[in-house]
């Protein structure tokens, strides 16, 4: 007898396959990722690890001084990764890849999304009062609708 039911279900089959988390170096991205791993470990399902590049604005174009490239960002953010994946290697495994973009954060993570076909996002509450009155990027993705997503205070 076959294992797969009316209307197409596989039995072993179902489950999210990715699970995307925006993480861009802030305490909240960071507690967004290990509860995305902890997703990603427990369904079997890939972690697909996304910070996006903010565009430099004409002052910082024209010399004004920054804290740090975003390139240098990126290059921590994987760093650190690498560093928490190798202390629990031992304890589980975990499939993760990192993938950086540029653009603003709601469109390169609607971007990523779309292209790794993630089945979850998670992303971290926003840490900035002023997102109370443009709308933060966590709420921007809940009301876009496409994907289930997880807000980690």
């Amino acid at each position: 007898m076959s294992e797969q039911q009316p209307g197409g279900f596989e039995r072993g089959t179902d489950g999210p396959k990715v699970i995307m988390a925006g993480v861009d170096g802030s305490d909240s991205s960071l507690r967004a990722t290990a509860y995305a791993a902890g997703l990603a470990r427990r369904q079997n399902a890939l972690l697909a690890l996304v910070y996006v590049q903010p565009v430099l604005t004409a002052g910082v174009a024209l010399g004004a001084p920054t804290a740090g490239t975003t390139e240098e960002i990126a290059e921590e953010l994987v760093a650190q990764i690498r560093r928490s994946a190798e202390q629990v290697k031992d304890l589980w495994q975990i499939r993760w890849e990192f993938h950086t973009l540029r653009g603003d954060a709601y469109t390169g993570l609607v971007r990523a999304a779309e292209d790794l076909t993630a089945d979850a996002v998670v992303v971290g509450a926003s840490e900035s009062a002023g997102h109370r009155f443009v709308g933060s990027v966590a709420v921007r993705l809940v009301k876009a609708g496409r994907w289930p997503v997880t807000v980690v205070p």
